[in-house]
């Protein structure tokens, strides 16, 4: 922090102020290890055209166009960025059926999304106790309920065993109540790099059905994606 104060000259009460503002937007993270701090891949989501050379979004972008020709409803890219979800790169501009755009760079949260509980779900015990810890601090209806039904009821168990999660009339999207999702990890290899996520109107069929249709080609598309990202791994 001392560094950052002297580096911008402004005071460091300011410097922290600032500095605490853009953590919580997930702009910039601290490091586990030590009192330093680094931009996270949000810094990303200010300009579209960096995004198009990111290797995630240049492998992904095919299978992604290709399972919207199939599906016909728009699939995004999401990953962890702070304690929040992020649009790394979507499909909702090539296709009639959504209410809005997800541009890279929207937020969805992390506790009470299809993406988010496929994350938390899939993440490493040490990175799920993290993530929950940092809500708990003052996480509140639907997000406090389902970092119980997490710690508790074996909610990250039940989503690892069936291989998705489907949120029903989400309350956090730019139409609140009107689109349900369905996520899907997404991994190289081992490694968890986020979620594929499918968005569909609520009124259009009941979570259910969605979930028998929409599921498999999901997870297709996914382990698609993830073959090719290895495949550009160094050796």
């Amino acid at each position: 922090m001392t560094e950052i104060a002297q580096a911008t000259e402004v005071p460091y009460p300011t410097a922290l102020r600032i500095v605490r503002a853009l953590v919580e937007e997930g702009v910039i993270e601290r490091e586990p290890d030590r009192k330093r701090y680094r931009p996270t891949a949000l810094i990303q989501g200010l300009s579209y055209g960096f995004q198009n050379h990111d290797e995630l979004v240049v492998t992904a972008r095919p299978h992604i166009v290709a399972l919207t020709q199939k599906v016909h409803w728009p699939i995004s890219i999401v990953t962890r960025v702070g304690n929040a979800m992020v649009v790394r790169d979507s499909t909702s501009t090539q296709t009639p059926l959504t209410f809005n755009h997800y541009y890279p760079g929207w937020q969805v949260p992390l506790t009470v999304s299809a993406s988010g509980r496929v994350f938390l779900a899939h993440s490493s015990p040490e990175v799920r106790k993290e993530l929950i810890a940092y809500y708990r601090t003052d996480a509140a209806g639907a997000e406090a309920a389902t970092l119980t039904a997490f710690e508790e009821q074996g909610e990250a168990e039940r989503i690892v065993a069936q291989g998705y999660a489907a949120v029903a009339r989400t309350g956090y999207s730019a139409n609140p109540g009107r689109t349900s999702s369905i996520a899907v990890p997404l991994f190289i290899g081992d490694a968890l790099l986020g979620t594929l996520t499918l968005v569909f109107f609520a009124a259009a069929m009941p979570l259910s059905e969605a979930v028998d249709r929409f599921v498999a080609p999901l997870r297709e598309a996914a382990a698609r994606i993830g073959a090719d990202m290895l495949k550009r791994a160094p050796s």
